[in-house]
């Protein structure tokens, strides 16, 4: 991996995952919790599950797991969109349902 290559990599999950907290900020702290800090974004619920999204740097992915279910995001080249690498969605769409059916209402992200 080049210099620049790892650099537009950084700065682009860095984006996605301070963007998807600004978002998170604005729920009810009753519904969940969400914390970032050294590119690992965890999203905390009231029953003590989590979720959690972290930069894979070495692999230039963004990786979330919840529950017993992983999900690998590349970004697209061309498009400001992290794509499943095993053909599942696009993060943001992901996760939304993740955090519907934790919530019990339709999220959009």
């Amino acid at each position: 991996m080049s210099g620049s290559t790892d650099s537009h990599y950084l700065q682009q999950a860095e984006r996605c995952l301070t963007d998807l907290l600004a978002r998170l900020d604005t729920f009810d702290p009753d519904e969940l919790e969400a914390d970032l800090a050294g590119g690992v974004l965890k999203i905390s619920f009231p029953d003590g599950r989590n979720c959690i999204l972290n930069r894979q740097a070495p692999a230039q992915q963004i990786w979330m797991a919840e529950g017993a279910t992983a999900w690998h995001f590349a970004l697209e080249a061309g498009r400001d969109a992290w794509i499943d690498t095993k053909g599942r969605g696009e993060l943001r769409q992901i996760l939304a349902t993740v955090l519907s059916r934790r919530l019990g209402r339709p999220i959009e992200l």
